[in-house]
């Protein structure tokens, strides 16, 4: 008996079995091709042919994170940007004036990160402290 749920269902089957019957091969062909010893060098930690060299514990700058957090914000904005163009025609003027609003706060949020210094590298000259403080940090600037 063949009905419409098995004939619909089939190519699914057939993709599967076509999928565990590559890994499987793969796998069987590695163990048949592979090296059967281990090489001294073979737990040796490296990158791209190159053995590290020093110590892995390297303090990274905050701007590296700030930098990380800002892409995954506005690259965020990309995705809602992509699904409002594919209902573009079916949101009307409401959907155009939201997003224009989105955008919009979303320059401003980039403006508000650019002004206080965010995306600035390097000293930072803080702006709202008391003056003694102001002086102690041009004073440990100058000693770098």
């Amino acid at each position: 008996m063949v009905n419409e749920y098995s004939t619909e269902i089939w190519p699914l089957a057939v993709y599967f079995g076509m999928v565990i019957l590559l890994v499987v091969t793969m796998l069987v062909l590695s163990w048949l091709l592979g090296q059967r010893r281990r090489e001294a060098a073979t737990n040796d930690p490296f990158e791209s042919g190159i053995v590290s060299v020093g110590n892995s514990q390297v303090r990274i700058s905050v701007e590296f994170y700030l930098v990380a957090i800002f892409f995954v914000i506005f690259d965020l904005e990309t995705v809602f940007i992509f699904a409002w163009a594919i209902a573009f025609f079916e949101l009307g003027w409401e959907g155009y004036l939201a997003m224009l609003v989105f955008i919009g706060i979303l320059v401003l949020a980039l403006i508000y990160e650019w002004r206080s210094g965010a995306l600035d590298w390097g000293n930072k000259v803080r702006v709202g402290l008391p003056e003694a403080q102001k002086k102690e940090s041009e004073s440990a600037g100058e000693n770098l």
